[in-house]
């Protein structure tokens, strides 16, 4: 009876190392991965964007405080396509440069100029759309000109491609009373309505969204101070977005979506 009681016990034992052996092994052995036709990871990239929010109409915000804009139609466009998203942040236009190259933002696009002293500090893609400086005044102004403008108070946005436009015009800017420079176009026209300034030079895109909301306020006169192109800006080093980028703008305008675009702000297809 003893000798049976001892088997049974040593059988019972037995039982039991195998068992905890076997939960052991289920416990440290490492999980099976998981077959899936699709990847297992998707990783999006965002991109923040640098714009002036007062730059209609390639960038600004509406009567509800709503980013809108030609600009921000593409960039929203242009980043669904690349499977990216996309973040718009205001910033100080005058800065623009060094907010990019400090990687606050990644690209530049809201009505940049492309100029040979930027392509100094930073990339652009190619020209997607025409540009010119022009001037308006008042309907009542006595400049009919640009050189009428000699003696006079001009206002520019600071930072602006309009600054180097008047001071390319060594004659006239030699002669002016002052070149006043604004943190926003707004501003600058809110101060020619009231008589501080007697013109002002702004980017042909958006002083024409202006006057055409307030008709027979403004003139703007046959003279133009230049004509340039508008690009977006990236980091030097960015090259593989600048060529995934260029990729997609030139889908875009091959497909007509860039024409749409543009037809729904300026009532025409301006795209380059």
């Amino acid at each position: 009876m003893n000798a049976i009681k001892l088997l049974s016990a040593i059988f019972f034992m037995a039982l039991l190392l195998t068992a905890c052996g076997e939960k052991e092994s289920a416990m440290t052995k490492p999980a099976q991965p998981q077959v899936s036709p699709s990847p297992a990871v998707t990783t999006t990239t965002k991109i923040v964007v640098g714009f002036d929010d007062s730059f209609p109409p390639m960038g600004f915000r509406d009567e509800q405080s709503q980013i809108v804009g030609f600009d921000i139609d593409m960039a929203r466009e242009a980043m669904r396509r690349m499977g990216g998203e996309v973040e718009f942040k205001a910033i100080d236009w005058n800065a623009k440069e060094a907010e990019l190259n400090s990687k606050r933002i990644d690209l530049l696009w809201n009505g940049l100029t492309i100029t040979e002293e930027r392509k100094k500090k930073i990339n652009f893609t190619a020209p997607y759309m025409n540009n010119s400086q022009i001037i308006i005044v008042l309907a009542n102004s006595p400049i009919k000109s640009k050189m009428d403008m000699k003696g006079r108070t001009v206002g520019v946005q600071d930072g602006s491609s309009a600054v180097e436009a008047v001071e390319k015009e060594t004659e006239i800017v030699a002669a002016l009373k002052e070149l006043k420079k604004y943190g926003d176009n707004v501003t600058a026209l809110m101060d020619l309505n009231v008589g501080r300034i007697d013109a002002i030079v702004i980017d042909e895109v958006v002083g024409r969204y202006y006057t055409t909301k307030r008709p027979g306020e403004y003139i703007v006169l046959e003279d133009n101070l230049g004509s340039e192109e508008y690009g977006v800006g990236l980091r030097k080093e960015d090259t593989e977005l600048l060529a995934k980028l260029e990729k997609t703008l030139n889908e875009m305008k091959a497909d007509g979506t860039a024409s749409k675009i543009a037809i729904q702000w300026f009532g025409a297809d301006i795209i380059k």
